[in-house]
């Protein structure tokens, strides 16, 4: 399939986080540097790109549709200008009134009152969209609507937010549910960790990004990989949400880490039983191989280590995997977060509206 290409043309410095090793490339917030240790050590490269939180952003949008509802296509963009993706129809509109969504860029509010009353009500917004895509559209097809696209967006870049400021978190706790307080210090803790794993690019980049498969073809293929290697589909998606975001990220790392779950040769060779890297389902069912064969699920914190030689790492992928498991809509919304890279002139998207 035809990838689009996102140039870094100018010196926007983009940063790829520094990690430790993995079987595959990395957290999808883009970076640059060093793995060290594992049998596939590699660049977080999806980490610096597509970092599951960390700061509002601003940034060009670049992405081209490789699901079933568009052909895929080639372009090349730089980053610092603003240009829309195409945009497919979603099967079913949400009930969501379009007119009164979170544009792309809308400002994320300072004060912590304001910011809990925006993250309760972005959420609360998210979860009755999502239920009505289940509900009424297919998200076994094409894209999500754009109610799920835009408020996911939204909740995306306010965690970012709080994720770069933990004064602000900390006052901005206590304005939440109890439960949505639970789920916001585990969304920011998540991404502070992988934040740590970041440093900025200080050179031109350029990075490969697409659509996703459909969520519910994903979600097959998760829980396809669990049924034969035992490793909970929850753990399956929120590495490969970390990964790439979902497989949007399709750039080789720096040190050659290929594919959706970013595996290095030698480590697909042992564990890939002869599938195709860039194929996601085989992907998948590596990455479950690899994991089982690394202690899941008796020991999911050393199986992700193996796969990742970082300890913020694994606990970022624990906290993912326990919020997909609470409650399903948080992977219907991740599966909605977009690609980020980190640069010294501060955030960049690459993908979504």
């Amino acid at each position: 399939m035809e990838q689009q290409q996102t140039k870094i043309a100018r010196p926007d410095r983009w940063t790829i986080p520094a990690r430790g090793g993995s079987p595959g490339g990395g957290p999808a917030d883009v970076r640059a540097g060093r793995w060290r240790g594992g049998p596939a050590a590699a660049s977080l490269l999806a980490l610096a790109v597509a970092v599951s939180g960390c700061a509002a952003s601003q940034g060009a949008a670049s992405t081209a549709s490789t699901s079933s509802a568009a052909a895929g296509r080639t372009a090349e963009r730089t980053v610092p200008e603003r240009t829309a993706a195409p945009t497919a129809p979603a099967t079913q509109p949400a009930r969501e009134a379009v007119a009164d969504l979170p544009a792309p860029g809308a400002a994320i509010p300072e004060d912590p009152a304001r910011l809990a009353r925006a993250l309760t009500d972005t959420t609360a917004r998210l979860r009755r969209a999502i239920d009505d895509w289940i509900r009424d559209g297919d998200p076994a097809e094409g894209r999500a609507p754009e109610a799920v696209v835009l408020l996911a967006l939204h909740q995306q870049r306010i965690y970012r937010h709080l994720a770069r400021d933990p004064k602000t978190a900390s006052r901005t706790y206590p304005g939440l549910s109890k439960a949505l307080a639970g789920e916001a210090r585990a969304n920011v803790t998540a991404g502070r960790n992988l934040l740590s794993l970041v440093h900025p690019v200080s050179r031109p980049a350029r990075f490969r990004v697409r659509e996703p498969e459909p969520a519910d073809v994903l979600l097959k293929h998760f829980r396809h990989a669990e049924r034969r290697f035992g490793v909970d589909w929850e753990v399956l998606a929120a590495v490969m949400f970390v990964e790439t975001k979902f497989g949007r990220v399709r750039s080789p790392s720096h040190t050659g880490a290929k594919g959706p779950m970013q595996f290095m040769p030698g480590t697909w060779a042992a564990y890939g039983m002869g599938g195709d890297v860039h194929d996601t389902r085989d992907a998948l069912l590596a990455a479950a191989n690899y994991l089982r064969a690394s202690g899941a699920p008796r020991d999911y914190r050393r199986a992700l280590y193996a796969y990742n030689h970082s300890w913020a790492y694994v606990d970022a992928v624990r906290l993912h995997a326990r919020q997909i498991k609470r409650d399903i809509r948080n992977y219907y919304a991740y599966y909605n977060w977009q690609v980020f890279v980190v640069t010294t002139r501060g955030d960049r998207r690459l993908t979504g509206p």
